[in-house]
């Protein structure tokens, strides 16, 4: 169980780097071990996200601290600690620092139904705004939790996004759709916003689609870009 739940991790960091959400050596995917709900398996630092193996990859628990593996843990952990413990429901957390959600948290506007993505986040997308500055703390990384609240995504201030999801399929797909949504919606907005949205009713109707295919769609990410997984009805 534990093997294929770190391969589904390596394989989370290789579609987020092929999706764009890679920078350097920084961002982290973390999923909480299924048998132990207070310990959870982490992407290590100094790796890309596309770098992630069975032999670097880290355990850590709720309180930030790592207890396996031989590779740094990131400052960040916090973001992903907090969660967890505040979020019974989510089991992986994703923090990436994809540009155009960060180009879109400057704007201080709502995220709109621009397209079917958009759609996903119909019930808010809060910003956490407290900093712009890196969550190394466990009160900052417990502020992030309050901010996410009971939402899919939470964007943080100049900085990157962050989705929760109950599992490394979810979180994963939550995070490229989140991106191409701020990408859409930054283009309606240089061409002065947008005139033509979908309807709440049509945007609650697509996110209730949408959301229930994303294993279906992960598993299409690992063959292409992994060239693994395996088809889901």
């Amino acid at each position: 169980m534990t093997d294929q739940l770190k391969t589904t991790l390596i394989n989370a960091g290789k579609i987020l780097y092929s999706e764009q959400q890679g920078d350097d050596i920084f961002g982290h995917v973390t999923v909480r071990l299924p048998d132990d709900a207070g310990h959870f398996l982490m992407k290590p630092h100094t790796f890309g996200l596309e770098e992630i193996t069975m032999e670097n990859i880290i355990t850590v628990n709720l309180d930030g601290e790592k207890t396996a593996g031989s590779a740094p843990r990131h400052l960040e952990v916090f973001i992903h600690s907090e969660i967890l413990r505040a979020r019974s429901d989510v089991q992986a957390v994703v923090h990436t620092h994809a540009p155009h959600a960060v180009a879109f948290s400057a704007l201080g506007r709502p995220l709109q139904p621009v397209g079917h993505e958009g759609s996903v986040f119909c019930d808010g997308l809060p910003v956490f705004d407290e900093t712009t500055d890196l969550i190394v703390t466990q009160e900052r990384g417990k502020s992030v939790a309050k901010a996410l609240g009971k939402h899919h995504a939470v964007l943080l201030q100049n900085h990157g996004l962050v989705t929760a999801g109950r599992t490394i399929q979810e979180a994963t797909m939550l995070a490229i759709h989140l991106e191409r949504a701020c990408k859409s919606q930054l283009m309606v907005e240089s061409c002065g916003g947008a005139t033509r949205l979908s309807t709440p009713d049509d945007a609650k109707a697509k996110q209730g689609r949408i959301i229930p295919q994303y294993a279906s769609v992960f598993a299409y990410l690992e063959r292409k870009v992994c060239g693994c997984g395996q088809a889901h009805d």
